[in-house]
């Protein structure tokens, strides 16, 4: 007699199915997360462990749970946060039902929550960044490393997944391009800035050697114990460097990414390049940017226009 098996099981079946679609590391490990936390709190508030028991019920009150649940600092989820959750199970669900082991019906029954039109978070400016990315100094090779990284994350804006994604052979020193693994496998090539370019030059020739312990890993940037680096290394180094300049926002990978692209639309960049340069599926992820151009077009019409000024 074959035995059901449990959902921690078909968990395992997914990401093995994940995997096996060439699904970038990064997004595995977040769904892999998100689902092992829907899966506790199943068992333990439910006694579900199966999932011929899952059901709309207890899907809707997972879904209160997230709306509910506060973070060690007393915060609730941020609706983006809560969101990337909700995909994560969408997924889950939607694969165990793909197999009929679930009603179809069940798919549909997680709802994305409503973000707020707010203007992007975490944004450094120039003269900021700047900063930031002197603090990393170059006098070692992790030093040098790391403003490699930072510098790359900043001209290119590409994600911290992408960045740690690459292989040396994914870098073209000679046409200032390199090949990123995006959202759903999907490859995009993307510029690398002048200085960016010349540091990722020296590290490749100069610094990685001393880096590599073994000569077949084909990792562009390596950790200590010359293996690819992981997430929680360059947010813990992120962090470091953003702990000297006394910011008040809470600098990760993504500041990169969110400052990189300001920077760009507030220089005049068409749209259609950034969202290419970014990998975005549509323009629309870029709408709470756009706002941030018309600020700046109001601060320059008030400033500039003589029926802004005051007249005597």
């Amino acid at each position: 007699m074959q035995t059901t098996k449990t959902l921690p099981d078909q968990l395992a079946d997914y990401i093995a199915h994940a995997q096996s679609l060439r699904v970038s590391a990064y997004t595995i490990r977040n769904a892999r997360y998100h689902l092992q936390n829907f899966l506790d709190w199943l068992e333990t508030t439910r006694q579900i462990t199966t999932a011929d028991r899952l059901n709309a019920t207890a899907l809707e009150t997972w879904q209160k749970h997230l709306a509910n649940h506060r973070t060690h600092k007393g915060l609730p989820f941020k609706p983006s946060s809560m969101n990337k959750q909700i995909e994560s199970l969408r997924g889950f669900i939607k694969y165990l039902a793909g197999h009929g082991i679930i009603p179809q019906a069940l798919a549909d029954k997680l709802q994305y929550v409503k973000t707020p039109h707010l203007l992007p978070s975490s944004v450094l400016d120039h003269a900021q960044m700047k900063a930031l990315l002197r603090s990393t100094g170059t006098g070692d090779a992790q030093s040098y490393r790391d403003q490699t990284m930072l510098e790359l994350l900043y001209s290119s804006g590409i994600r911290a997944g992408e960045l740690l994604g690459l292989n040396v052979a994914d870098v073209d020193l000679a046409n200032a391009t390199a090949i990123v693994m995006g959202k759903g496998s999907k490859q995009r090539v993307v510029p690398i800035g002048k200085t960016a370019l010349k540091l990722l030059e020296s590290y490749i020739r100069a610094v990685r050697p001393f880096l590599q312990h073994d000569p077949q890993q084909q990792a562009l940037f390596l950790n200590r114990d010359g293996e690819r680096m992981p997430y929680h290394t360059l947010l813990r180094n992120v962090h470091q460097y953003a702990n000297t300049q006394h910011l008040e926002i809470n600098v990760t990978p993504h500041t990169f990414r969110r400052s990189c692209t300001t920077e760009l639309i507030r220089g005049g960049a068409n749209l259609y390049h950034v969202k290419e340069l970014l990998g975005h599926e549509s323009l629309e992820t870029l709408r709470h940017y756009t706002r941030l151009t018309i600020n700046d077009l109001k601060k320059t019409h008030e400033k500039c226009h003589p029926r802004e000024q005051a007249e005597g």
